[in-house]
């Protein structure tokens, strides 16, 4: 349930880290100088031979994990996310995806949640970028303990995987033992009246709104999208064909990021109405990310307004 206690998706992804190194000496960690904010100076602690500050030098870093990949390591590389798919970009295509190589990317204080640090700093177009990129793997995930099991398995897939996590912390609405398999989303409400299919910090926004709509007697459907590529065509279509009205929910631009994906999907197999709600064609600014969130139209009020809406396209 969303009134679990919040806690930070970054501390899900340190903690997984820590226990990976412990199981596995391949695994190694590279970090662009950020190792304070990415939590892998926790990592470092407990695992200081395996650990690796690049610097400020974010395609230098990716460059380093894609050779030591090459040596049966298993390296995971971290900074920003803005950084990371920005700057590191043709490293990453070229160097990483181009080859196939077993590297996994970090991409930390993604959306509006890096708040005060503003517009420079905050990821809202990497899903986008990411997801054109052959051979990628791009994990979402909604709270500490998936963000914890996609890091793990990460560690399982044989190929580039792209995790994106934020600053702040998150409701917890799943549970240690909650499933979580690659590829394949979770409803973790059903609903026959219109599907809400988000991923990261807006799987807990969308469930606080699809219990505001039950309470008028909407029943919405919520699906936590994790896996943005590869995508889990089959449920968003199953989906689809029994609500027939679609409302997708990321805290990124909703251009080319996951509602997008989920469009591409739905135009080619199964039309439906649906209605984005994301970041829209705007770059953020300073301040408090709950503040940041209800300015650029994050949060579960915007859901169910786009609900209502999509719903009068039935």
């Amino acid at each position: 349930m969303v009134n679990q206690e919040p806690q930070l998706t970054r501390q899900g992804w340190a903690d997984a880290l820590i226990e990976l190194g412990s199981k596995n000496p391949d695994v190694l960690v590279l970090d662009a100088d950020l190792s304070k904010s990415t939590l892998t100076c926790q990592f470092k602690e407990k695992h200081p031979n395996q650990f690796y500050n690049l610097g400020i030098a974010e395609q230098n870093m990716v460059n380093v994990a894609a050779g030591l990949s090459l040596t049966g390591h298993i390296p995971f590389a971290t900074t920003y996310g803005v950084f990371l798919s920005g700057r590191a970009w043709e490293q990453i295509r070229t160097t990483i995806c181009l080859n196939n190589l077993n590297v996994k990317l970090g991409g930390a204080h993604g959306g509006l949640s890096v708040g005060p640090d503003g517009a420079s700093h905050q990821a809202l177009e990497e899903l986008a970028i990411m997801r054109t990129l052959p051979n990628m793997t791009i994990l979402a995930p909604a709270d500490y303990h998936e963000t914890y099991k996609a890091v793990m398995e990460a560690a399982q897939i044989n190929g580039p995987v792209y995790i994106r996590f934020g600053r702040e912390k998150v409701p917890t609405i799943t549970e240690p033992g909650s499933p979580f398999q690659v590829g394949k989303a979770n409803i973790l409400r059903e609903g026959t009246d219109l599907t809400i299919i988000a991923c990261g910090t807006m799987v807990a926004e969308s469930l606080t709104a699809a219990k505001a709509l039950a309470e008028t007697g909407v029943q919405a459907e919520v699906i936590n999208l994790h896996t943005i590529k590869p995508i889990d065509k089959k449920t968003i279509l199953e989906s689809a064909t029994k609500t027939k009205a679609i409302v997708t929910a990321e805290e990124h631009q909703i251009h080319g990021g996951m509602g997008s994906a989920v469009l591409e999907v739905l135009a080619q197999e199964a039309p439906v109405p649906v209605e984005l709600v994301g970041v829209i064609d705007s770059f953020g600014e300073s301040g408090k990310p709950a503040e940041l969130a209800e300015k650029y139209g994050c949060t579960s009020a915007n859901i169910i307004q786009k609900a209502q809406k999509v719903l009068t396209r039935k």
